[in-house]
Order: C-alpha cells, then sequence, then structure tokens
C-alpha cells in the first residue's frame, strides 16, 4: 500500500471515529466531568493545563461536530438570548478596566457554552441525563472518598483541593469542589438527575436508590443554606409539574396562571420575611458577607451602571475587584450573585439580557414538561429551576459546570420550542412558543 493510500485510509478512519455516537458520548462524558471538576483539575495541573485540555477538548468536539453535520436538525439550534447575552459580554472587552482578563473571561464564556451547545446537539435528553448521573455520581464519590481519607483516616486537611476534613463532625465538607456551597450546589443538580434517572429507568433500581441516598448525604454534609432553599424550590415546582400533567389538556392553561400568581405571592411572602427565614436557617453569617460584598459593589456601580466594568467570569485579583476584597476583609471569586454578577461586570443591559436568557429557557422548558409525557421532561425545567433559584446568592450559572449545565437547557427547550422551527415548520401547538 502506498504511503498516499495509507493517509487516505487512515483519514477515513478518522471520519468515521469522530462521526459515531460512541465518540459524541465519550466526549459528552469527559466535557461535563471536566466542567464541573475544575476546582480539582486546577489544583492538580494548574491554570494552563486546564486551558490546554480544554482546546483539546473543543477541537475534539468541532471535529465530530462537523463529521455529524448531515444527522444534526439545525431549526433553532441557537437561542437568539444566548448569542446576544454573549455576544454582549465580548463587545464588553472595548470598555473593561481589566482587558486581558476579560478577554479570558470572555473566551471561558464561549467555550464552555460551546462545549454545552455540543452536548445538547449530538445527545437527546435522555442520553444527557444518563450521561449527567454517571459523572456526578463518580464525582460525588470521589469527593466522599477523599473526604473520609481527610477528616477520619489521617485526620488532616487536603489544602491543595480546599478538603478541610470536618466530615467526622458532620460536616461542613467542600469534596473536589473547593467550598460547600459549590458542593451543595453539584449535590442538588446530583438529587434531581438521580431521580429523574429513577423515573425513567435508565439504571437499575439498586443503583438509582443509592445514587440518590449520595447526593442526599451530600447535600445534608455540604450544610449550605443556598442549597437548602434550592431543594425546596425544586422541591415545589416537582410538585407543581406532577400536578399539571396530570390536568386535562383543556384546562391546563387555568392552573398555569394559577400556578404563577401563587409563585409571584410566595416570592413577595419570601421578601417579608426574609430575616426570619435567614435565621431559620442559620444563615445570618452568610448573609452578611454577601449584604457586605453587594454594598462595596454598589458603590462602583454608580460609576457604570449602563455597561458595567467588563466581562471577566471569576473576579481576578484586579482593581475594582480587589477593592471589594479589601472593603469586605475577605477574597471572592465573585459577587456571590450571578444577577449582581452580571449587574455589575455588564451592566444594566447585561442584565436583562441574563434575566432574559434564564426566563425564556424557563418558561419553554416548563411548558414542555407539564405538557409532555415522558418524564425525562421534567429535568431540564427543574435544572433551570435550580439555576434561577441559586443564582441570588451564588454566581455558578455565569461559570464553567454551571453555565454549561444553562446552555445545554436552553438549547434543548428552544429546538423544541422555537419560533425560528415554527416558521421553518408550522406546528400546532407548542411550536408557537417565542423566543
Amino acid at each position: 500500500m502506498t504511503a498516499d493510500g495509507a493517509a487516505a485510509r487512515l483519514w477515513r478512519s478518522f471520519r468515521e471515529t469522530a462521526g459515531s455516537a460512541r465518540f459524541a458520548q465519550a466526549l459528552t462524558l469527559i466535557a461535563i466531568g471536566l466542567a464541573f471538576s475544575v476546582h480539582a483539575a486546577t489544583a492538580l495541573a494548574g491554570a494552563p493545563g486546564v486551558a490546554a485540555a480544554l482546546v483539546v477538548l473543543i477541537g475534539l468536539a468541532a471535529v465530530s461536530l462537523i463529521a455529524r453535520w448531515r444527522f444534526v436538525e439545525w431549526y433553532g439550534i441557537l437561542p437568539i438570548t444566548i448569542l446576544v447575552f454573549v455576544a454582549w459580554c465580548a463587545v464588553s472587552v472595548v470598555w473593561s478596566s481589566t482587558t486581558r482578563y476579560s478577554l479570558v473571561g470572555v473566551l471561558s464564556l464561549v467555550a464552555f457554552g460551546f462545549l454545552g451547545v455540543y452536548i445538547a446537539l449530538m445527545r437527546d435528553t435522555i442520553q444527557i441525563v444518563r450521561a449527567f448521573a454517571e459523572v456526578l455520581r463518580l464525582l460525588l464519590t470521589l469527593s466522599l472518598v477523599l473526604e473520609v481519607i481527610s477528616g477520619i483516616l489521617l485526620d488532616l486537611p487536603i489544602r491543595f483541593l480546599g478538603i478541610q476534613g470536618n466530615i467526622a463532625s458532620l460536616g461542613p465538607i467542600q469534596g473536589i469542589f473547593g467550598t460547600r456551597n459549590m458542593l451543595g450546589f453539584v449535590s442538588l443538580i446530583a438529587l434531581v438527575t438521580f431521580v429523574v434517572e429513577w423515573r425513567t429507568k435508565l439504571s437499575a433500581r439498586g443503583l438509582s436508590i443509592a445514587s440518590v441516598v449520595l447526593a442526599s448525604g451530600c447535600v445534608v454534609l455540604a450544610g449550605s443554606p443556598t442549597t437548602w432553599i434550592a431543594l425546596a424550590a425544586a422541591a415545589l415546582a416537582l410538585g407543581a409539574l406532577l400536578g399539571l400533567r396530570r390536568a386535562n389538556a383543556e384546562t391546563r392553561w387555568r392552573w398555569q396562571i394559577a400556578l404563577i400568581a401563587t409563585a409571584g405571592v410566595a416570592l413577595v411572602t419570601g421578601w417579608l420575611l426574609r430575616l426570619r427565614i435567614i435565621e431559620l436557617l442559620d444563615a445570618r453569617a452568610e448573609f452578611d458577607v454577601r449584604l457586605d460584598v453587594w454594598r462595596e459593589a454598589s458603590r462602583y456601580l454608580a460609576s457604570n451602571p449602563l455597561q458595567g466594568w467588563g466581562w471577566v467570569g471569576t473576579w481576578p485579583e484586579f482593581a475594582p475587584y480587589a477593592w471589594i476584597e479589601q472593603m469586605t476583609g475577605r477574597e471572592h471569586s465573585s459577587a456571590l450573585s450571578a444577577y449582581i454578577d452580571v449587574y455589575f461586570q455588564v451592566g444594566v443591559i447585561g442584565v436583562l439580557l441574563f434575566a432574559g436568557l434564564l426566563g425564556v429557557a424557563l418558561v419553554r422548558a416548563w411548558l414542555l414538561a407539564s405538557t409532555r409525557k415522558s418524564p425525562v421532561y421534567v429535568w431540564p425545567a427543574l435544572m433551570l429551576v435550580v439555576l434561577a433559584v441559586t443564582s441570588f446568592a451564588e454566581s455558578f450559572a455565569l461559570v464553567t459546570g454551571g453555565w454549561m449545565l444553562l446552555v445545554v437547557c436552553a438549547v434543548k427547550a428552544a429546538r423544541d420550542m422555537s419560533w425560528r422551527d415554527a416558521l421553518a415548520r408550522p406546528t400546532p401547538g407548542l411550536a408557537a412558543a417565542a423566543d
């Protein structure tokens, strides 16, 4: 065989591999694993190592996407809300006070967003739920093993991972995620994923039960007040969805309106009773920390309220972020609220775009979950509820795994309910939803 023939054969073999469903499945698992273990990966390989892994992963995903191009339905693949929000964040590099860090932040936003789009395009919702379940099961198990080694077997903290070794005193623990709040967030989305996996019979009954126990245990040991509030919201949303799914199609819209009114009343009541709720959750210290950060951030917003200080994602150690840390006396990697973080970084326009992105995605996913028969449609809706509620007290939805999860859910919801899809392929009912 000639050299040209061997090269052609090798190229053909590579194309077949890159275009296979198994290759897409492997990339999906690796992408989810990297996105939700950035803290541990950075501790082990450093930021350059994580960046290199991300570049390689994006390259492979791009090759896979090209190889499977003809199998992708391109109707409404990307919600306009995502495109506009990312574009505004990219434009903010022009006026950013930290141009280099803004460029890195935008590249990170685009990178994890691209991986989210790839997952949503290459895998159906059942496959996505299974992939998240497999990865999160592994990450939570690894977290508990390391916590046991640190807190019981060695009785020493694992400092480079941020593990304090408090499991013997029943927490709070951090696992491989750096903070108890991040562990609580990951454990909560894992818990919801495992429940959906159980209901859709994607795994053996024993494994599903063990997974639910694992995630529940991590939620308890994390001891994150934010997670408890998000868990309550997810439980209420699940109950509402189960009721709506059983309602008659003719009267479901009335129940939807009643539910919106009830949610509005609940939000107002929660705001009025916020101090009492904080005391019940023993979260006064955490709330005071957030209040200090928000108060300091508001001082600097007055000079750039419309466009913000420029997108950076995770806060760098430079002004004005270093000034806020200096005034609060603590290091912060975010504003401890996705909405305030977006407002601070890309201004009023940015927070409106982000709220629109999250709101439109949630409405679409909610309508799908309340009308489609398969339980798997509940998963994107509950994920978006968790993200929306958690975003009031954390900025997880703006970076790495949280942002990728938001993009996955938004794209999956948009592909089933897009006004562009309705124009291209007129269908009755749900396809008339607006972008």
